[in-house]
């Protein structure tokens, strides 16, 4: 499964870095580094910006914010570096951090570094057609969405205190700030009316059930942040993107995960948008993630469909916030000019989630 170690490419001019700025920094805080600087990138995210930096045999990942991004709280790079360096003691799951500047004079923002690891990354079936190949047959995908919620559930248990991240969220009242903060930034980055996601943000405002507990939860949970053993794609070696991480109810995160989750018996309209192997045959449907995630996790997993609409509610605000910055110029990257569609399409998928009262395919 070599040929879907996830690689880097050339760097998009509109994202580009000022090589010379950051070659000074890293001699200076990184003087173990020896050769000449190589900056590539990798293309796939939709959030903060992920570049491959090779100084001789070295591979390092800096992450930084999207050029133009004013959502702080969604792009705070010395949080998601706490984050990793806290986990690293806890967890082999999560990369190791190596460097974090907060100088916004050496690339225009703070970033960080971490090593690379390397392996799989099951991205998009559009834009990545060897999702296909042998390999990845019914019984493979099947064990490897098993260890996908098993995984979820081992994040969900890390002592908090161990980590050094006991004081990273506020859990009280969490599921009631996230209703309202959500449904804020969509009013924010609103750009058309879309009338079923209006209807969920009202209908998970009037729904919300009580917390169920309080854990670390990562809130962009899905086959595309997590990195795979290239020799046993059911291993999970990685997880990344920890920029959303706090301490919240893990339904929450659950529902998250659910959002993504697409399968081969969903509308034929979503199959306009981007999808995931999640549609690939074996994998469980949504209906037996969480009931494997109730069983791991002893959880009462029932009245799932108000985390599933928060799920999607979400998801949509992220598209149109993204949608919002294409619209506004501050990005000119191609794949975000259909953003505003695939926003229809996501309220669509909530109210008939609503209409149906279920998590279920609704055919």
């Amino acid at each position: 499964m070599s040929g879907l170690i996830d690689e880097p490419r050339a760097v998009r001019a509109s994202e580009a870095l000022d090589e010379e700025a950051l070659g000074a920094w890293l001699r200076a805080s990184l003087p173990e580094l020896s050769g000449p600087l190589v900056v590539e990138q990798f293309p796939s995210g939709h959030s903060n910006l992920t570049y491959m930096l090779r100084v001789g045999a070295r591979e390092l990942v800096l992450r930084r914010p999207p050029f133009g991004a004013k959502i702080k709280s969604a792009h705070d790079m010395g949080r998601e570096f706490k984050i990793l360096t806290g986990l690293c003691g806890v967890t082999t799951k999560a990369p190791r951090p190596v460097a974090f500047c907060e100088d916004e004079g050496v690339l225009g923002a703070p970033f960080y570094l971490m090593e690379r690891v390397r392996g799989v990354i099951l991205r998009g079936m559009r834009s990545n057609p060897g999702l296909g190949p042998e390999g990845l047959g019914p019984e493979v995908m099947r064990r490897l969405s098993e260890a996908l919620v098993d995984n979820l559930v081992e994040l969900h248990g890390v002592d908090l205190e161990a980590a050094g991240l006991a004081d990273l969220g506020r859990p009280e009242g969490y599921v009631q700030r996230q209703i309202e903060g959500w449904t804020r930034r969509w009013e924010s980055a609103r750009t058309d009316e879309v009338p079923t996601i209006e209807a969920a943000a009202a209908w998970l405002a009037a729904h919300m059930p009580p917390e169920a507990g309080a854990t670390l939860i990562h809130n962009d949970y899905k086959y595309d942040n997590v990195v795979l053993d290239p020799e046993d794609l059911t291993r999970i070696v990685a997880v990344l993107d920890w920029e959303m991480a706090t301490i919240g109810d893990p339904l929450m995160d659950l529902g998250t995960t659910l959002g993504y989750w697409f399968t081969a018996d969903d509308p034929d309209d979503l199959r306009q948008l981007p999808f995931g192997p999640t549609v690939l045959p074996g994998n469980l449907s949504r209906r037996e993630v969480v009931e494997r995630y109730g069983e791991r996790s002893g959880r009462d997993v029932s009245g799932f469909l108000f985390y599933y609409v928060y799920a999607l509610f979400k998801i949509a605000v992220i598209i149109q916030q993204i949608y919002a910055r294409f619209r506004r110029g501050l990005t000119d990257d191609p794949r975000f000019a259909m953003f505003g569609f695939g926003v229809q399409m996501i309220g669509r998928t909530a109210a008939r989630a609503l209409e149906a009262g279920t998590i279920d395919p609704i055919k």
